[in-house]
């Protein structure tokens, strides 16, 4: 029987980041030999062990806890030391802290008994410089042995990389069979009343590295917010303390600052994911956008490369040390282009920034980064001229779908078969949709010919849309997921269609329409927003993108429909997301299953998923947005004001958000009234009403175009 590897499961192990560095271990504190444990450092598992014993003996764990946005304690006991009573007297404390370029960890045995404990504490490790890939895929790679070292030392090296342990006070053990799991040892005694703290830390250098670690300031405003509903509050505190841990910058231009996409397996550029979380900060700042954006301007793509995906304009999709090969079926070169959106997302978040108030010095060095990207999407997008923007693997190692949605699977028609590419997603036309209109705006703003062009060009390709993509669904007129190869439309019910809202590609009928489905049962009754409805036959809740639940994908829609005036669907999603945050305490995961609310009380998680991940962790300041309903115009002297905040979310304020570079604060009350205090006094507030809704009870009416 052919040997099959499984992706390790990670749901309840225990985190620390600060990128590009990271480490996942038990509950216990144990890194362990097998799955994906161990400390890592970008690509690279740096030590694939670390297994504490006192006299041979783990210690019995009984909690653990954060204690900081890099850092994690674990306490636990061990009884069979110290007095003979029912009450533990020795009690070990282990603080594990991750550095930039390694990890710390403290070791305190302490001890309550009446006479003094005699111990002998031992750290067991290994490494096996596995690249990220192998242990993705379940893959075990043999540890390497160890390198003769100064006494307390420990150190390999392979591949460029070099990493050192080093016990303060240790005696090592590195011969003979424990070449490749040396041991530090410390014989310790601890008096009664007292304790007895020991130190390890891991180095690792990697003169190589295509990332390294972001300046010490994190680059965004801390906002103080104040809300009735704590959970808000919790989810903020701790996803900003995690996109701490995600900055990361280029080597050769450590100024910029971007995000890593997320824990383990993408600590590293990502065009789309790296532009979305970027898009969801603007609140608290132009600073990490303006990073991002000049980070994918400066890997623009130059000529055409079918082998790495990459074309005149188009931004890149991943960039990796070295080939990402999990399997014979997937190859995806270190600098992959691999992705249809990121290049419209890159110009509207230059939009958006803009918007916020990125000022104009810092906006005109990346037009032409801008001109380029349009010229991609009218030249390389649409490659059979139909007017729509699709995407092919021509390679036969790429990714196979290079939308959001990218594993093989993802487009699926309503009774569960695959659709076959060319693919033409639904979202990617919005996007480029928003792309073209935005791009226009800067042309026309910097004095750059062009603006009529993208204007028409968003004109034809929404009405080619509207005659394509919307088919007669089970719940009434809805837009298709996406074409397949023959045009035929993928008619399966999706979260895609959420994020045409706030596109402009959409009637005010349709958008009214697509929050109707949106709002079903079908879609919205889990903690969130599911990727595919329960209705269709490819429906699963544990499937990673056809059924599953995203934090950034539901928070992206809710916002949508909040600017567009859906204000029942938008609070319904945004209950599911605190929910499940609460859940997962306060530490949003890429995603977790789509299970309905009364299956379990609580979230399954999927066991795979990364944790922190950027835009699930940006993800709470998109949602601190829409329930202050703030959108400046910087440009244009105003800011609209459209809070989802008031009777049902309850009152919410923040206080050091960021519009054109000044600290102001926003406030809406229990009625929904909102205020907007210490702008500069050429910008001006405008409060716009809710928008009236098709009539209830019945959302399902066929408002929108059947095409």
């Amino acid at each position: 029987m052919t040997e099959r590897h499984l992706q390790p499961l990670l749901h309840d192990l225990v985190g620390v980041v600060h990128a590009p560095t990271s480490a996942l271990g038990d509950a216990a504190g144990q890194l362990r030999p097998h799955g994906v444990q161990g400390a890592f450092h970008a690509d690279s598992r740096v030590l694939s062990r670390a297994e504490l014993r006192l006299d041979e003996r783990e210690p019995e764990p009984i909690g653990h806890g954060a204690t900081g946005p890099d850092s994690v304690r674990f306490v636990s006991l061990a009884r069979w030391l110290g007095d003979a009573t029912p009450d533990p007297t020795v009690r070990v404390e282990r603080t594990r802290r991750a550095g930039p370029r390694g990890l710390t960890e403290e070791i305190v045995v302490s001890s309550t008994a009446t006479e003094p404990v005699h111990t002998t504490v031992t750290v067991d490790l290994a490494c096996d410089l596995a690249p990220i890939e192998q242990v993705k895929v379940g893959r075990a790679v043999a540890p390497l042995g160890t390198e003769a070292g100064e006494p307390g030392r420990v150190r390999w090296a392979a591949d460029g990389l070099t990493v050192t342990v080093t016990g303060e006070g240790s005696t090592v053990d590195a011969t003979g069979e424990r070449t490749a799991a040396p041991r530090l040892s410390w014989p310790v005694t601890v008096d009664p009343g007292a304790s007895v703290t020991l130190r390890w830390r891991l180095a690792v250098t990697d003169p190589r590295a295509v990332v390294t670690a972001a300046p010490a300031e994190p680059g965004w405003a801390e906002p103080q917010v104040t809300a009735d509903d704590r959970r808000l509050l919790r989810l903020l505190d701790r996803s900003l303390a995690d996109l701490r841990g995600l900055r990361l910058a280029e080597p050769a231009h450590p100024g910029d600052v971007f995000l890593g996409a997320g824990v383990p397996w993408f600590l590293t550029l990502f065009g789309r994911d790296s532009l979305w979380a970027a898009r969801m900060m603007l609140p608290l700042g132009t600073d990490l956008a303006a990073g991002t954006l000049r980070v994918l301007a400066r890997r623009q793509g130059t000529r055409v490369d079918p082998a790495t995906g990459e074309q005149p304009g188009k931004i890149l999709h991943e960039l990796r040390r070295h080939e990402f090969a999990p399997n014979e079926g997937l190859r995806l070169p270190p600098a992959y282009y691999g992705t249809v959106d990121a290049t419209m997302l890159w110009v509207s978040l230059l939009h958006d920034a803009w918007r916020w108030g990125l000022p104009g010095d810092q906006v005109e060095p990346l037009l032409p980064h801008l001109e380029a990207a349009l010229r991609w999407l009218g030249e390389h997008a649409d490659a059979d001229g139909d007017g729509l923007v699709e995407y092919i693997d021509t390679t036969g190692h790429g990714l196979a779908n290079q939308g959001w949605k990218d594993s093989g699977d993802a487009v699926r028609f309503r009774d569960g078969r695959l659709a076959a590419p060319p693919i033409v997603l639904a979202e990617v036309q919005g996007y480029a949709y928003r792309a073209a209109t935005d791009g226009a705006d800067l042309l026309d703003a910097f004095g750059r010919p062009g603006a009529d062009r993208w204007r028409g060009y968003a004109d034809r390709l929404a009405a080619r849309f509207r005659s394509t993509f919307w088919v007669d669904g089970r719940h009434g007129p809805q837009p298709a997921l996406a074409l397949d190869r023959d045009k035929r439309p993928v008619d399966s019910l999706t979260s895609n269609i959420g994020h045409l809202l706030g596109t402009g590609l959409l009637s005010d009928a349709e958008s009214a329409q697509v929050a109707a489905l949106l709002a079903t049962d079908s879609m919205a009754d889990g903690f969130g927003l599911r990727t595919m409805s329960t209705d269709d036959a490819g429906f699963s809740a544990l499937s990673y993108h056809c059924g599953s639940i995203w934090a950034h994908d539901t928070a992206i829609v809710l916002a949508g429909l909040a600017r567009d005036g859906h204000r029942a669907a938008a609070l319904r999603l945004a209950d599911g997301l605190l929910a499940a945050a609460e859940a997962f305490d306060y530490r949003l995961p890429e995603l977790y299953g789509g299970d309905g609310r009364s299956t379990l009380g609580r979230p399954v998680p999927y066991p795979a998923a990364c944790r922190p991940q950027a835009w699930s962790a940006a993800a709470s300041v998109l949602l601190l947005q829409a329930g202050l309903g703030v959108y400046p115009d910087v440009p244009n002297g105003r800011v609209d004001l459209r809070p989802l905040a008031g009777p049902e979310l309850g009152a919410l304020s923040a206080a050091d958000l960021r519009i054109a570079g000044t600290p102001v604060s926003a406030a809406v009350d229990h009625t929904g009234h909102p205020t907007l205090k210490d702008l500069p006094a050429f910008l001006h507030p405008h409060h716009l009403p809710q928008i009236p809704r098709p009539r209830t009870p019945s959302p399902l009416a066929p408002t929108a175009p059947t095409g």
